[in-house]
């Protein structure tokens, strides 16, 4: 009997040290983990590994990260990919467009952690 596979996750992050903090986060738990620093290699690596769940910086030097969540929530195939936003955009109406794009949640920059892995752990659970 195969023991169940560690869920995927995507970072889509263009700051190599929030990256690296993001990768040592994850490393606890053992996640699979693809990385990615634009939005086109964000849909590279979605095409390669079809992650459960992507961790999302909005602001990357390709575009809006936001768009790339419009994309995955018309896509019947892709829909059900959880998406975690992680941004230091703060605002009320940077939350306003994560809620409206149809992002699963949101994390404040500077990220803690423990917040960042329960997060993490109820969306999975909620797949």
């Amino acid at each position: 009997m195969s023991e169940r596979q560690q869920p995927a996750i995507l970072v889509v992050e263009d700051s190599p040290r929030n990256m690296a903090l993001i990768r040592a986060i994850l490393a606890r738990r053992q996640y699979r983990v693809a990385l990615a620093a634009t939005l086109a290699e964000a849909r590279t690596r979605i095409a390669e590994v079809t992650p459960d769940l992507i961790l999302l910086d909005i602001r990357l030097p390709d575009g809006n990260g936001l768009d790339l969540v419009r994309e995955l929530r018309s896509d019947p195939t892709r829909q059900g990919i959880k998406v975690l936003v992680v941004s230091a955009s703060v605002l009320p109406a940077d939350r306003s467009a994560v809620v409206a794009a149809g992002c699963d949640g949101f994390m404040a920059k500077p990220l803690h952690p423990a917040e960042l892995l329960a997060e993490i752990e109820m969306n999975l659970a909620a797949r």
